[in-house]
């Protein structure tokens, strides 16, 4: 890996809302995954999640940029080989979330990069409690936002996938940070 890019960006909640929240639409995609219903930062919730947003003026969009050398992306991956250095990158989403964890107070929300994978296996499945609420945060696709769109809009970048056995030029895991609270 060539290295990781952090990219930041602050938007107004309510233009945020306006532009790429639409909670029935992606609620609709999550339906789609296996971790519907069986991850406690997954749909569907027991709360409002228009709450969630309309509850702070502010959101931090901080996203990580993994840029992959030549030699990644020339190689070609058997199905089993992506598989486990897509894995590998997605535990890397526990050591990225500390830099969003820091910026948290009793103010803010921080948002997960994509799906909680803190646990090897989540309660949720099993119908008992978080193990980790004190480090378990929704994303901002669970809650209805279009992360496609918004990386496109703010930092002119696509959302690029690993397919066809090799990885791309690159990829980004979006979380945030909610804050000014209202």
């Amino acid at each position: 890996m060539k290295g990781i890019e952090k990219l930041t960006a602050d938007v107004d909640v309510g233009e945020f809302i306006e532009s790429y929240v639409d909670i029935e639409r992606f609620e609709g995609l999550c339906e789609e995954c296996d971790n519907y219903g069986k991850n406690w930062n997954c749909p569907p919730f027991d709360f409002d999640v228009m709450d969630v947003w309309n509850s702070y003026d502010k959101l931090k969009v901080i996203a990580f940029k993994m840029i992959f050398d030549d030699e990644e992306i020339a190689n070609e991956f058997s199905d089993k080989e992506l598989e486990f250095v897509l894995k590998r990158l997605e535990r890397m989403k526990v050591k990225l979330m500390n830099d969003i964890y820091v910026l948290e107070n009793e103010d803010s929300m921080g948002l997960f990069l994509g799906n909680c994978n803190l646990c090897m296996k989540c309660t949720r499945e099993f119908g008992m409690p978080c193990k980790m609420p004190f480090k378990m945060r929704y994303s901002i696709e669970s809650l209805g936002g279009n992360v496609d769109k918004l990386i496109e809009d703010v930092f002119g970048l696509k959302i690029l996938y690993a397919e066809n056995g090799h990885l791309p030029e690159y990829m980004i895991f979006v979380g945030g940070l909610l804050y000014g609270k209202k």
